[in-house]
C-alpha cells in the first residue's frame, strides 16, 4: 500500500515537472514568433526608408535640373526665360537649418557662413506617391487588393518623410558622347556644374525620427 502510495506521489510530481517544461517551452515560441515578427516589421521599416531617401536624392537633382532647364509649365514645355545655373546662397542669406537630417552628415560644415544652393524640408512621401492609389485599375496590378488593406498602407506610407539639400560645388570636366558622321568622332571633354546632393528618408516626426537614413550623391549638370 505504501509502495503505491510512493509511485501515485512519483507520477503525479513527474505530471508537474512536464507541465511545466511544456509552458515555458510553448511559452519560448510565443517568445521568438513575436520576436522574429518584431524584426520582420523593423526590416520592412528600414528598407521603405531607404527607399524614401532614395527618392529625396531623386526630387533634388530634378528640383536642379528644372532651375538649370526652366520650370515645366502647364502645357509640358519649359519656360527656358527662367533657366539659371543654381548657386549657393549669398553670405547675407540665412544658412542651412541644423535638422537632423543635415546634422547626420558628419562631413558637412556646421560653420554660419557656410551656404547651401536649397534646403527643403519634411516633405510627405505619401503626398508624393499618393496618385498611384488613384489609377482606376490599382487593385488588379497590386499586392494588397482590398480596401481596408490599401487604406492601412495608405496609413503607414503617410508615417513617412524625406527631407533634401544641394551644394554648388563649383566647376567640373565630364566626358559626353554622341553620334556623328565624322569617323574621328568620339568622346569629348566637357565643363559643367558639379552639385552634391543629400537626402534623407525619416520615420515618424522630422525633429526626432524613429529611423533617419542619409544619402548622399554627385551630379555634374552641363551648361
Amino acid at each position: 500500500m505504501t509502495i503505491r502510495n510512493k509511485q501515485k506521489g512519483f507520477a503525479l510530481v513527474l505530471s508537474l515537472v512536464l507541465l511545466l517544461a511544456m509552458s515555458l517551452m510553448g511559452g519560448g515560441l510565443v517568445v521568438i514568433a513575436s520576436t522574429d515578427h518584431q524584426g520582420n516589421n523593423s526590416s520592412d521599416e528600414y528598407q521603405q526608408t531607404f527607399y524614401v531617401a532614395e527618392t529625396a536624392l531623386m526630387q533634388a537633382e530634378k528640383s536642379l535640373i528644372d532651375k538649370m532647364m526652366g520650370p515645366i509649365g502647364t502645357g509640358g514645355e519649359r519656360d527656358q526665360s527662367k533657366r539659371e545655373i543654381p548657386r549657393n546662397a549669398e553670405a547675407s542669406d540665412p544658412g542651412p537649418t541644423l535638422t537632423p537630417c543635415y546634422r547626420s552628415f558628419r562631413n558637412l560644415s556646421r560653420d554660419a557662413n557656410f551656404r547651401i544652393v536649397e534646403q527643403v524640408q519634411d516633405q510627405s512621401f505619401f503626398d508624393l506617391i499618393e496618385p498611384i492609389f488613384d489609377i482606376s485599375d490599382f487593385k488588379n496590378h497590386a499586392i494588397i487588393d482590398t480596401d481596408d488593406a490599401i487604406e492601412k498602407e495608405k496609413d503607414r506610407l503617410k508615417k513617412f518623410k524625406y527631407e533634401f539639400f544641394s551644394v554648388n560645388s563649383g566647376t567640373s570636366m565630364y566626358k559626353g558622347s554622341g553620334v556623328s558622321l565624322k569617323k574621328t568622332s568620339g568622346t569629348t571633354q566637357r565643363q559643367g556644374t558639379a552639385y552634391r546632393i543629400y537626402g534623407c528618408g525619416m520615420l515618424g516626426n522630422v525633429n526626432k525620427p524613429q529611423i533617419l537614413i542619409p544619402l548622399e550623391t554627385l551630379v555634374v549638370l552641363s551648361h
